[in-house]
C-alpha cells in the first residue's frame, strides 16, 4: 500500500478559496531530503508530514524550498484530515509535537481551534526599503519571531498592492506580513502575507501570521476575540482569541483531493 496524501483547503468552509496544503500520513520517519522532494513535487505553500506516537503525533512542515518551524493552515489542514479520516477519534483534542514544541488542536462544532505560541511585533526598521517594496507609505514597521510586519493606513492600499517580490526577497525574515484596518464591518483587520524567500511569493491564508497579528491589534483595539480577513485572491477568515502567550486560531478546512504516494 502507498503512502496516503491529501490536498485540504484551509481557512474556509468551501472548495477552491482559503489556503490549499498538502497532508501526508506517516507510518515511519523518511529522510528529510524525501520530504523536502515531495513538497516540491506538491508546489503549494505548505505540505505537512504527519505521524502518530504514543502522546500524539509528530508534524512538519515543508515549503516546495524549505522545512519551516510553523504553519497554521497546514497544521488546520492536517487535524482535520486525522478526525475525518478516522485516524483520531473525532471528540479527541489533538496534540502535535513540533519544531515550535507541543501544539494543541480542538474542535468546535463545523471550526478547528490551534493552539498556538503567540509571536510579539516590536518596533523595529527594515533592511529594505519598505516604500519602494511596496509602493505605499507604512504607519507602523515592526518584527515578529518570523517576519516584518507593516501596517498601511487603508484596506484600499492593502487590497491594491502589487509588491516588488524581487526586493521583498531580500528582507531578513521568513516573510513580511501586510495589514490594514477593515472597511467590512463582520472583520476587525486585514491582511496579506510576501515570503519569496521561502518559496511563497503570496500565501493565501496564514495562520502564523495571525500569531503576531492578534496580539498587535488586540492591543489597538483593545479586543482579546477578533475575527480577521486575509485578503488575498483566493481568502480566507480566521477567528481570533487572546490567552497570554497563547493566541488561539480558529478556522474551517475542505477537503479537495486524496492520492497514493507509490
Amino acid at each position: 500500500m502507498g503512502i496516503r496524501l491529501y490536498q485540504v483547503d484551509a481557512f474556509t468552509n468551501k472548495p477552491f478559496a482559503g489556503n490549499p496544503a498538502a497532508v501526508c500520513i506517516l507510518d515511519d520517519s523518511p529522510p528529510d531530503t524525501w520530504m523536502q522532494n515531495v513538497a516540491h513535487e506538491m508546489n503549494l505553500s505548505e505540505t505537512a508530514f504527519v505521524r502518530p506516537r504514543d502522546d500524539g503525533f509528530d508534524l512538519r512542515w515543508f515549503t516546495p524550498l524549505l522545512e519551516v518551524d510553523l504553519c497554521g493552515h497546514a497544521t488546520l489542514a492536517t487535524a482535520h484530515i486525522l478526525w475525518e479520516t478516522g485516524i483520531a477519534p473525532a471528540d479527541e483534542q489533538l496534540s502535535f509535537h513540533t519544531r515550535s514544541g507541543v501544539l494543541h488542536a480542538s474542535r468546535l462544532g463545523d471550526w478547528i481551534e490551534l493552539d498556538f505560541p503567540a509571536s510579539r511585533v516590536v518596533p523595529s526598521s527594515c533592511n529594505i526599503d519598505l516604500e519602494e517594496a511596496l509602493a505605499v507609505q507604512p504607519v507602523f514597521v515592526g518584527m515578529s519571531d518570523f517576519d516584518f510586519l507593516v501596517e498601511v493606513e487603508s484596506p484600499q492600499e492593502l487590497r491594491d498592492l502589487h509588491p516588488n517580490i524581487e526586493l521583498i526577497r531580500q528582507a531578513d525574515a521568513r516573510g513580511l506580513i501586510v495589514t490594514s484596518p477593515s472597511d467590512r464591518g463582520e472583520y476587525d483587520f486585514l491582511s496579506r502575507f510576501f515570503a519569496p524567500q521561502s518559496g511563497v511569493n503570496e500565501d493565501p491564508v496564514t495562520g502564523s501570521a495571525h500569531c503576531s497579528l492578534a496580539p498587535h491589534w488586540g492591543e489597538k483595539l483593545g479586543k482579546e476575540e477578533m475575527l480577521a480577513f486575509q485578503a488575498s485572491p483566493r481568502g480566507g477568515e480566521v477567528r481570533l482569541r487572546l490567552g497570554g502567550e497563547r493566541v488561539y486560531l480558529g478556522g474551517q478546512a475542505v477537503t479537495v483531493m486524496k492520492a497514493e504516494l507509490l
